[in-house]
């Protein structure tokens, strides 16, 4: 176990739990390793048929630790495998979202096949306030999957989506009480486990169509993310993060 991060296995189930409530499972590098790691293993195990990916405590994850990912490029580099890493696996995977889905705890999101909610979900992708780009092909899949005007909303202004909206965009699949909520998200893998492997194999690849528009557009945001991460206006948001201000960005 990486700290921070904890990975199970039984009855053909890989669980990997984001496991740092106490900073709302905000994600370093060393944690995007590990949950990288685990995807990579659980792909190439045939006695793994699914992952499930949940967060410990009251959120699901606060996205980058803003302070771990400004401290050197290892956590860019380990923020781009992993996405990398959840879009291109092979096998199913469920998620158990409650509270806080900010960032990358929404975009990766896009990348799994079953999505439960509790009512407590709030998904938040405020790249642009950052002075920066979505990222894990977000500029792609927001669109395709909540509509234009429902991904403007949230990557353009950076409004927060609760989860009944999520619910009727699309983007999860059920909102189900949060007592039951890792639970339901178990029981929902252990279906999947019970069908026969190739035939559910084939039908998510055929889901899934192409990847490859896919991956191109997670290279190209991830190029224009660290060339944004050198900018002004990317340091004064950061600045005014860290300093609990309002930034101030000017134009021309």
């Amino acid at each position: 176990m990486v700290q921070g991060v904890e990975v199970t296995g039984q009855a053909g189930l890989v669980e990997i739990h984001m496991d740092r409530p106490e900073k709302k499972n905000a994600l370093t590098a060393s944690m995007y390793g590990a949950m990288t790691a685990a995807l990579e293993e659980a792909s190439a195990r045939a006695d793994i048929g699914a992952v499930l990916i949940a967060g410990r405590g009251d959120a699901f994850s606060a996205g980058n630790d803003l302070a771990d990912f400004m401290a050197g490029p290892e956590g860019a580099g380990a923020a781009f495998a992993f996405i990398r890493a959840i879009a291109a696996f092979d096998k199913p995977v469920v998620a158990a979202v409650q509270g806080l889905a900010v960032g990358v705890g929404t975009t990766m999101l896009f990348h799994c096949d079953l999505v439960y909610a509790a009512p407590d979900a709030r998904f938040i992708m405020p790249f642009v306030n950052l002075g920066i780009v979505p990222e894990a092909g977000s500029s792609l899949l927001a669109p395709a999957t909540l509509g234009y005007a429902k991904a403007a909303a949230m990557l353009l202004l950076g409004e927060p989506m609760d989860a009944r909206a999520a619910d009727q965009a699309g983007l999860v699949t059920a909102v189900v009480p949060g007592e039951g909520l890792l639970a339901h998200a178990r029981g929902a893998a252990a279906t999947l486990l019970a069908k026969p492997p190739q035939a559910l194999l084939a039908t998510r690849r055929l889901m899934k169509g192409d990847t490859a528009p896919v991956l191109a557009r997670i290279d190209e945001e991830a190029r224009i993310f660290r060339e944004a991460m050198q900018s002004a206006e990317a340091r004064e948001a950061f600045d005014a993060f860290f300093q609990k201000r309002a930034p101030v960005f000017r134009r021309g």
